[in-house]
């Protein structure tokens, strides 16, 4: 199981937030190049990054922070934030980004989804954030009808790299990942799950990992890597097991 560090940018710092809020950013960091390098040398084996102003914004906004990153990083790199039509996701492949995370518009325009993974296969992701089982888009702003499941369902043979799964009432706020519904979507559907939200502390990573074998491949982790409430060395060796 492969833990992805988070960085996520807002006004070109790595911050945090809390449930989705811009409001209740908590910044870690003013130099993201830094702070993916300091990852690389602790030993992970991608980084997880998201342009939260982009998200919003419907475009990327972050991008000389998401190039410091590309270009002090020796690790793979995923992005996701703003990334809406073909022309951006081959600009941030063609900088050095690994794997796209398509969020917003997966939902509004499936077959870009489905046109991006045969253009690029391998390099796209799904990114999936749900509040109360629901699909979230435009930064979290908006909650649609259409569930976490029918749409990870919609992508089932189109070749998507993996679904990023976020309980966004969960994210940021340290109270534990939801194990229960993502271990339920990643038996679902086939393509690889990675977990995103909650994830406080190393009994929270043994959770996930024991859900392993329901196709959760990954899962990211910010704020406790951020503020010592997991050690880097120790949560690579649990997943790593």
């Amino acid at each position: 199981m492969i833990l992805y560090p988070a960085i996520d940018l807002k006004d070109g710092q790595c911050v945090r937030l809390v449930k989705g809020e811009m409001d209740a950013a908590t910044v870690f960091s003013d130099d993201p190049g830094a702070q993916a390098k300091s990852f690389a040398d602790a030993g992970f084996a991608w980084i997880h990054v998201v342009d939260l102003n982009g998200a919003f914004a419907g475009r990327p906004v972050n991008g000389d922070a998401v190039d410091s990153i590309l270009h002090k990083a020796t690790i793979p790199v995923q992005l996701g934030g703003g990334i809406r039509d073909m022309a951006t996701i081959a600009y941030w492949l063609e900088r050095g980004v690994a794997r796209v995370i398509l969020g917003t518009i997966a939902l509004r325009d499936p077959e870009l989804v489905r046109n991006a993974c045969r253009e690029y296969p391998g390099k796209v992701a799904v990114g999936i954030d749900a509040r109360g089982g629901q699909v979230a888009v435009e930064g979290w702003a908006e909650t649609s009808d259409t569930s976490a499941l029918d749409l990870a369902r919609a992508f089932e043979d189109a070749g998507v790299a993996a679904i990023i799964y976020t309980d966004i009432d969960r994210d940021g706020a340290m109270a534990g990942p939801n194990v229960a519904a993502t271990a339920d979507l990643a038996r679902q559907i086939s393509t690889p799950v990675i977990a995103s939200g909650g994830v406080s502390g190393h009994d929270d990573l043994a959770a996930l990992k024991v859900q392993e074998d329901t196709g959760i491949a990954g899962v990211i982790c910010g704020r406790a890597l951020y503020n010592g409430g997991i050690d880097a060395a120790t949560a690579l060796a649990l997943l790593a097991a």
